[in-house]
């Protein structure tokens, strides 16, 4: 299995990306294999449609023609950690790689948008962008223990 995350922001190095790399470190017990792609945004202008445009094309670049992609935008649906865990199998079964997409500080664009197969929100509240890739690593994490019926979920 191989998870990749795509996600436009600052490269930087952090309390964050260490919790998120111990993630990425469990996740391979379960022979999974994980991929960070950060992707900076160098044509950040005033205008936020031309920003999320800009950000799309380096987005679209990343992406395989025959990649499974989940984008994290607000307007996706929320899901619980069981409901996440059995998402995941379903599409486990179907593909053996999956690409999450996090967006820049405005979101993901429509084109974006209509290319993932499935658009998820992880909470209705706001997080900083560094936050967003923890939880998404720690809810990995979760959903693969979940999944063998491991404690760590409860």
């Amino acid at each position: 299995m191989q998870l990749k995350l795509i996600c436009v922001a600052k490269k930087s190095e952090n309390v964050y990306s260490e919790l998120c790399n111990e993630y990425w470190k469990r996740l391979q017990n379960y022979g999974v294999k994980c991929e960070l792609k950060v992707l900076e945004n160098k044509a950040v202008t005033q205008n936020i449609n031309h920003n999320k445009e800009s950000e799309n094309g380096l987005i679209i670049k990343e992406l395989g023609a025959n990649d499974f992609v989940v984008a994290l935008d607000e307007t996706g649906q929320q899901l619980h950690s069981i409901a996440f865990a059995n998402m995941l199998q379903t599409t486990m079964n179907k593909t053996s790689k999956i690409t999450f997409v996090i967006g820049g500080a405005y979101g993901l664009n429509e084109e974006t948008r209509k290319r993932a197969n499935a658009v998820i929100s992880l909470s209705a509240l706001t997080f900083p962008h560094q936050m967003v890739r923890l939880i998404l690593a720690e809810q990995l994490y979760r959903a693969f223990s979940i999944l063998r019926n491991e404690k760590y979920h409860h």
